[in-house]
């Protein structure tokens, strides 16, 4: 199929405002559906109010309007990304890191939809314990490790797919603190910290393990297609399945050192379902967006759906109010992480720096300064004078 011309103007935003009161009059949302089709609609609009912004050479004005920062808004995530980035920089060892991903078998795709919260945090649990248990297990390393856990919900194509991304600094501290041990499979120059087939079989058990525990203490939700499951004859049979199925795991052979690894959190902190640079087209009632085929070579192809079609899947991805997608574990726990961190270091023997900036919040002119090299408080009309702030928007009124 041939790449589509991507019209301008052509975002997330805008099919919500052309097309969300229609949706939201056929669907009974849930409230944080509508909050979030609400804050997406309204983002950098007037609705949401802004600023003006007029040059001190030749008067010229520009308008800058508000961002809703929903973390679901494709508009609102690269800022938040990259002062979350900014942040974690000082907590980066000088070590290689690894990428894991943990996913569960799709069958239980409609059982965490209709239990998000408990399926999420069991996803969480089960996968934080594995790569802990298997650290400290000597056969593998013996020592205690840190890891940033990242929450995704979806496939490629929009469609339900709960799973982690692990991103695992390469080694751990002893027990004493006094020295940074490395995988023994690192050393011996494999490509991963664990096999894969080891970290399945742990992963599913813990995962079962819990699944069982909430089902028996009665926290779990069985309407429509798993209503069935309410039926303990029913519900044993569908566990034991779950046992019999081989649960895809995937570790990456590590990578570099603390830039390569920012990069690479860039790509999975704040991603969203979907992002603006995707939708290539709205027309006729139908959005086309781009997906990678991971079954063909990871090649770019081009999804149709009718618009309802792709809002409800888009829908799907909407978290539990205040729901933490970004978990740190082990060494990195955020209780002790300072403490442990500064153990890292000394086992790693890094130089503490004596002169070490205070650290400070960057200005979104000056990320976009850095990001792009395009200087916002340049004024575009003339190039010489700077844009500065001459007065507030309020929001309309009727808000």
């Amino acid at each position: 199929m041939n790449t589509p011309r991507r019209p301008d103007g052509i975002d997330l935003g805008e099919i919500f405002r052309k097309y969300g009161d229609a949706y939201r009059d056929a669907h009974n949302l849930p409230l944080k559906s509508l909050k979030v089709m609400s804050a997406i609609e309204k983002c950098r609009t007037e609705e949401l109010g802004g600023h003006v912004y007029q040059c001190d050479d030749c008067g010229h004005e520009k308008i800058a309007y508000n961002s809703c920062r929903n973390r679901h808004c494709p508009k609102c995530q690269s800022m938040a990304k990259e002062r979350w980035l900014s942040a974690r920089k000082e907590e980066l060892l000088p070590v290689p890191y690894l990428h894991a991903v943990l996913t569960i078998p799709d069958t239980l795709n409609p059982v965490a939809l209709a239990n998000q919260g408990v399926i999420y945090d069991i996803l969480f649990r089960a996968g934080k314990e594995t790569f802990l248990e298997l650290g400290r297990d000597p056969k593998h390393l013996g020592a205690e490790i840190g890891l940033i856990a990242i929450l995704h919900t979806w496939s490629q194509v929009l469609l339900d797919h709960p799973h982690l991304h692990c991103i695992i600094p390469c080694g751990g501290l002893t027990e004493d603190g006094k020295q940074w041990l490395f995988p023994k499979k690192y050393r011996e120059g494999k490509e991963f910290f664990v096999h894969v087939n080891v970290i399945s079989d742990l992963f599913k058990k813990k995962f079962l393990s819990y699944f069982d525990a909430a089902y028996k203490a009665g926290e779990l939700n069985f309407v429509g297609k798993t209503a069935y499951l309410k039926d303990r004859k029913a519900y044993k049979i569908f566990k034991d399945n779950l046992y019999k199925t081989t649960w895809v795991s995937y570790c990456k052979k590590p990578f570099g050192g603390p830039e390569q690894v920012l990069e690479y959190l860039g790509r999975y902190t704040h991603r969203v379902a979907i992002s603006n640079h995707r939708i290539v087209n709205v027309e006729n009632d139908e959005v086309t967006f781009s997906y990678r085929d991971s079954k063909d070579d990871n090649k770019t192809k081009y999804m149709p759906l009718e618009v309802f079609e792709f809002i409800r899947r888009f829908l799907l991805h909407v978290l539990p109010p205040r729901y933490v997608k970004i978990r740190y574990c082990g060494l990195l726990n955020n209780r002790k992480k300072k403490e442990n961190l500064k153990l890292c270091r000394e086992a790693l023997s890094v130089p503490v720096s004596q002169n070490k900036e205070e650290s400070r919040t960057e200005s979104w002119e000056e990320i976009l300064l850095r990001l792009t090299g395009v200087d916002p408080t340049i004024c575009p009309n003339c190039g010489k004078g700077r844009m500065v702030r001459s007065r507030t928007l309020r929001r309309p009124s009727y808000i």
